[in-house]
C-alpha cells in the first residue's frame, strides 16, 4: 500500500523532478504537473491525500488551486511551496485553509515531515467523515426497526420534530430504546454535526450530577483543583440528552428549569453566567404526572420538558418487530464475534416471540448475543437460548418459585428442574420435554450439558 497519493503542481521542471523523486522514494504515488490548469483538472478527476503546489505558477497561482480544494475537496490537505520573499503570502494562504507551507530551497526532511503530517490529517478527516456518515445511516429514521403500528406512529412524530429546536420528552420502560430515539432526533436535525451528549441522571448522585451538568470553578468544593466545563458546555450547538430525568433531585430540577427558561448556566462555585445554545431531549421510565402528585417532580419543569411527548411501547406489545430485531442483532453480534449466522430455527423464533421480555429490546439483544456465543453452528436454535425462555407460560402451568433471601444459583435451579421433569416422565425424554416447554433436541442438549443421566436403581 502506498504511503499516500500526492498531487504536485510545480512549473520548474528540475524542482518538480527532485520533489517527485524524494516522495516516490518514500513510497508515495506522485502525479506531477506543470501548471494550474492541469492541476485543477487532475484534482477533479482523481483522488489524492495531499496537494503540494508552488505559490507562483505560469497561468495563475497556488492560491487559486487552494480555493478550488477548499470548495470542492474540503478534507484534502494543501501545502504551499514558496520562495522566502513571498512567505507572507503563504501565511495568508494558511488563513484561507492551507495546511502548511514550505520555503524554497526545500529541505528533504522538512518536505517529508510536512507531507506525512498533511497526509495523516487528510486521512483522519476522511475517516471522521466516514464515521459520521455511518452514524447518520445507523440513526436514520428509516433504519429503525419498527413494523409495529405504534412504533410507526413514534417515527412519524420523530420525523416531524427532528428539525425543530423543541424539547422532547420520551417515555418508556427501561430497555425500550429511548436513547435510540433521542439520537435519531439529533441525527436528523440541523444540529447533527454538533455534539450529542448523554447522561443518565439516575446513575450519578445529585451532588456530582450538578457538577457534571454545569461544570465547576477551581476551589468550588473539596477536590475541585481546576476549573471544569460541564456537559452543557460540551454539548454547545448540539443536543444534551437527560436520561431518567424523573430521578433528578428537586433542587437540581429548579436549576434545570432556569436553563430551559434563560438559556444560560452558571458553573458550581462561579459568579458569571454563560449563554448556551443546546437542545434538551429527556427521557424517563416514570409517570411524571404521578411524581408531581407525590411532590418529587416539579410541575413547572414538567411542562417545560413535555412540550412534545413520545411514548415508546414495551417489546411485549410490539412482538411483530421481534423477528427483524433478532435478525439485526444476529448480524451485528455475529460480525463482532466472528460468527456468520445464516438464520434461526422455527423453535428458537417461537420461543423468542412468545417470551414476555421484561427487559425489552436491551434484554433481547443480550439473549441473542449469548445465543450466538453458545450456538454450535451457523443456525441459532432453541438449544442456545436460556432456560427462562423455554419455561414459558402455558407449557406446564404457572411456576411459582420462592427465592430465599440469601439467593440461589440459577444453574442449580435449572439442573433441579431438569431432574424433576425426567423423574416424572420415567426418564423418557419425549415425555419430559413438553413438561418444560422444550423440544426433544433442546432437552437432550441440556441433559448433556449438566451430565444428567438416569439414576441406577
Amino acid at each position: 500500500m502506498a504511503a499516500g497519493s500526492i498531487l504536485l503542481v510545480e512549473d520548474e521542471k528540475a524542482q518538480r523532478e527532485i520533489v517527485s523523486t524524494i516522495l516516490s522514494g518514500e513510497g508515495y504515488e506522485v502525479i506531477a504537473l506543470p501548471n494550474l490548469k492541469e492541476g485543477v483538472r487532475a484534482l477533479r478527476e482523481g483522488t489524492y491525500d495531499t496537494v503540494l503546489t508552488d505559490l507562483k505558477l505560469p497561468d495563475g497561482d497556488g492560491i487559486e488551486l487552494l480555493r478550488v480544494v477548499v470548495k470542492e475537496r474540503p478534507a484534502l490537505s494543501v501545502v504551499i511551496m514558496t520562495a522566502h520573499g513571498t512567505v507572507n503570502t503563504a501565511v495568508e494562504a494558511m488563513k484561507l485553509g492551507a495546511f502548511d507551507y514550505l520555503t524554497k530551497p526545500l529541505e528533504r526532511d522538512d518536505l517529508l515531515l510536512v507531507t506525512k503530517n498533511a497526509v495523516d490529517k487528510t486521512r483522519l478527516l476522511r475517516e471522521n467523515r466516514r464515521l459520521k456518515e455511518q452514524l447518520g445511516q445507523q440513526f436514520s429514521i428509516d433504519n429503525i426497526i419498527a413494523s409495529d403500528g405504534r412504533m410507526q406512529e413514534v417515527l412519524k412524530i420523530v420525523r416531524k420534530v427532528a428539525g425543530s429546536g423543541s424539547t422532547v420528552l420520551v417515555y418508556g420502560e427501561s430497555g425500550t430504546g429511548k436513547e435510540l430515539i433521542a439520537k435519531a432526533i439529533h441525527q436528523n436535525s440541523p444540529r447533527k454535526d454538533k455534539p450529542f451528549v448523554a447522561i443518565n441522571c439516575a446513575a450519578i448522585p445529585e451532588t456530582l450530577l450538578e457538577s457534571e451538568l454545569f461544570g465547576h470553578e477551581k476551589g468550588a468544593f473539596t477536590g475541585a483543583s481546576t476549573r471544569k466545563a460541564g456537559l452543557f458546555e460540551a454539548a454547545e450547538g448540539g443536543t444534551l440528552f437527560l436520561d431518567e430525568v424523573g430521578d433528578m433531585g428537586m433542587s437540581l430540577q429548579a436549576k434545570l428549569l432556569r436553563v430551559l427558561q434563560e438559556k444560560e448556566i452558571r458553573r458550581v462555585g462561579g459568579k458569571e453566567t454563560l449563554k448556551i445554545d443546546v437542545r434538551i431531549l429527556a427521557a424517563t421510565n416514570k409517570k411524571l404526572d404521578e411524581e408531581i402528585k407525590k411532590g418529587t417532580f416539579r410541575e413547572d419543569l414538567y411542562y417545560r420538558l413535555n412540550i412534545i411527548a413520545i411514548q415508546l411501547p414495551p417489546l411485549r406489545e410490539r412482538k411483530g418487530d421481534i423477528p427483524r430485531l433478532v435478525g439485526h442483532f444476529m448480524e451485528k453480534h455475529g460480525r463482532l464475534h466472528g460468527k456468520a449466522m445464516r438464520g434461526m430455527s422455527d423453535e428458537a423464533l417461537n420461543l423468542l416471540v412468545h417470551y414476555s421480555w421484561p427487559g425489552n429490546v436491551r434484554q433481547l439483544e443480550g439473549v441473542v448475543e449469548r445465543a450466538i456465543l453458545f450456538a454450535d453452528g451457523d443456525i441459532l436454535d432453541g438449544e442456545a437460548l436460556p432456560l427462562e425462555l423455554h419455561m414459558k407460560a402455558g407449557s406446564a402451568g404457572k411456576v411459582d418459585l420462592e427465592l430465599p433471601s440469601e439467593g440461589v444459583s440459577f444453574e442449580e435451579v435449572e439442573r433441579e428442574m431438569l431432574l424433576k421433569a425426567m423423574k416424572k416422565a420415567d426418564w423418557v425424554i419425549a415425555k419430559a420435554a413438553p413438561l418444560l416447554g422444550m423440544s426433544y433436541r433442546t432437552l437432550q442438549y441440556r441433559l448433556n450439558k449438566f451430565g444428567i443421566k438416569r439414576e441406577e436403581p
